[in-house]
């Protein structure tokens, strides 16, 4: 008796393209940090700034949260985000 095992990895059928979008966070810079409103979001995003600003005190921090993870986030926040902020972590959690 033999046993095959099989990768149950498929090949891909596209090249993979590189994510080149950045953000310029030479100088001071705000990180926005957006909870979706699934269960520990914030905490998950408590954590990312904790990492962050220890590797780079020089960061500051807006936090934003949807609430609901089911809503989308809507123009006033979106627009708060950019005009305040230099990037953005959006994160989930469950």
């Amino acid at each position: 008796m033999t046993i095959d095992f099989l990768d149950p990895r498929g090949e891909p059928e596209t090249v993979p393209v590189p994510y080149d979008l950045h953000a310029d966070l030479a100088g001071p810079a705000t990180v926005a940090l957006l909870a979706n409103g699934f269960p520990d979001s914030v905490a998950f995003l408590d954590q990312v700034e904790a990492a962050l600003g220890s590797l780079r005190p020089e960061l500051g921090f807006a936090r934003y949260d949807k609430g609901n993870a089911s809503s989308i986030a809507d123009d006033e926040m979106l627009d708060s985000i950019a005009g305040e902020c230099n990037a953005l972590v959006a994160a989930y959690g469950h």
